[in-house]
């Protein structure tokens, strides 16, 4: 157990069955009355973000989170297939779990696992990858870099706008927090 004088941001507790992550705190000691703290925290699962107020001392559950560094196997139906690179221990994990990053994961793709113990909570795949266009509108002699921009379908499926000069075929960086096409990558 914590009590609020443990609080920071990024501090990680139980509680009401929730795991919960401190985005930001205050320390408030009124001129009458008891010292409190007031708290904005963030849902680790849903990403939903509250505000609570604790009493000074107030005990919580403190839980202990794990960041371990995973690479994609393979999927099969809604089941993703990770594999710890220290103990070569394979382990399912369902679409709904990743979420947004699903369609950027590709086949031997390193990925951040944040672990409660044995339960996974989140997972973060990198924020910059490179991907090849597998299919766009062609582009025309005179588009150039500042006219605009079209679809592009990458190869795990992912579609961003990309400027109109690229082709089917070429590789690009692009932001996986934002879905913005960075740059074209040098073959």
């Amino acid at each position: 157990m914590a009590s609020t004088t443990n609080f920071r941001n990024g501090f990680t507790f139980e509680m009401d069955g929730h795991l919960f992550s401190i985005a930001e705190f205050q320390h408030v000691k009124p001129g009458k009355g008891g010292a409190f703290v007031r708290t904005k925290l963030k849902n680790i699962r849903t990403g939903a973000v509250i505000e609570k107020t604790f009493r000074s001392g107030e005990k919580v559950k403190d839980v202990r989170l794990e960041r371990k560094s995973m690479e994609y196997l393979y999927s099969s139906g809604d089941e993703y297939h990770m594999m710890d690179p220290d103990t070569y221990e394979q382990f399912p994990i369902r679409g709904d779990v990743i979420g947004d990053g699903l369609k950027y994961l590709k086949e031997n793709m390193n990925i951040s696992i944040l672990m409660n113990g044995s339960d996974i909570i989140s997972i973060e795949v990198p924020t910059f990858v490179e991907l090849k266009i597998t299919e766009t509108e062609p582009s025309f002699k005179g588009d150039t870099v500042t006219a605009g921009t079209k679809p592009a379908t990458l190869e795990t499926g992912a579609v961003v706008p990309v400027p109109l000069f690229l082709q089917q075929g070429d590789k690009i960086k692009v932001d996986t927090r934002t879905d913005t096409y960075i740059e074209r990558v040098k073959k």
